[in-house]
């Protein structure tokens, strides 16, 4: 990687029109009065990097289910699945992810599999990181059956900042670990929940890499440092 790959990063094509209102509205605050400009090119350079759609080295292992968002791990906990997937009323382990308005907001697949649900449901805007956030708040949800028939579940989950949820997979569509299924903007969590059985291989606070860091082994699989980049 060069120098220049370092800080200059691919963005998001949802993120064209923002960093184009933000950099207008630059040049205005510089006509206004300049240390106000400067503040509008700050802004400017953050909205960018808040789109910023980096390349990540997905595991290739079998049986890895990798986080699907950058951020930290602020819950782990028994919790039921969204009741608008259909997965039952059976409590299983929930990992949630929280995002910063700092981080990279695209989302990857946990996981390998067939898309059985996308439900969407309006709700509030509360602070991604307390747990009725997950109840309350408006979410998407996915049901992925995996291919061993087993059945796994994410939910992106709106936040404070928060106001659009942005899903492109779709019922009957077959997806690979670590492809990007969408985006929230901006600040917000995803929420994991593991087939019955499967325990986490994460901490609380820990940092996440979308696509990368393993969240959980659904078998004994062995190595996993094969990788593939996209």
């Amino acid at each position: 990687m060069t120098m220049l790959g370092t800080f200059l990063k691919p963005m998001h094509p949802e993120g064209w029109r923002f960093v184009g209102v933000f950099a207008a509205a630059t040049v205005v605050l510089f006509l206004i009065w300049a240390p106000l400009g400067w503040l509008g090119v700050g802004l400017t350079v953050w909205c960018y990097y808040f789109f910023r759609d980096p390349k990540r080295s997905v595991p290739l292992t079998p049986g890895l289910v990798v986080s699907p968002a950058d951020g930290v791990v602020s819950l782990i906990e028994r919790a039921v699945p969204p009741q608008e997937l259909g997965l039952g009323p059976a409590a299983l382990t929930r990992v949630s992810v929280f995002m910063s308005v700092f981080n990279c907001h695209v989302n990857r697949l946990p996981a390998e599999g067939r898309i059985t649900a996308v439900a969407y449901r309006p709700g509030k805007f509360l602070n991604a990181s307390l747990d009725k956030a997950s109840v309350d708040n408006e979410r998407n949800a996915l049901a992925i059956e995996l291919v061993d028939g087993r059945q796994i579940a994410v939910v992106q989950i709106a936040g404070l900042v928060a106001r659009r949820i942005l899903c492109w997979a779709k019922p009957g569509q077959e997806m690979r670990r670590g492809e990007r299924f969408g985006l929230i903007r901006f600040g917000s969590r995803l929420d994991v929940y593991l087939p019955d059985g499967v325990e986490p291989q994460v901490a609380l606070g820990q940092t996440m890499i979308a696509g990368e860091t393993v969240l959980a082994r659904l078998d004994d699989t062995g190595p996993i440092w094969l990788a593939r980049t996209e």
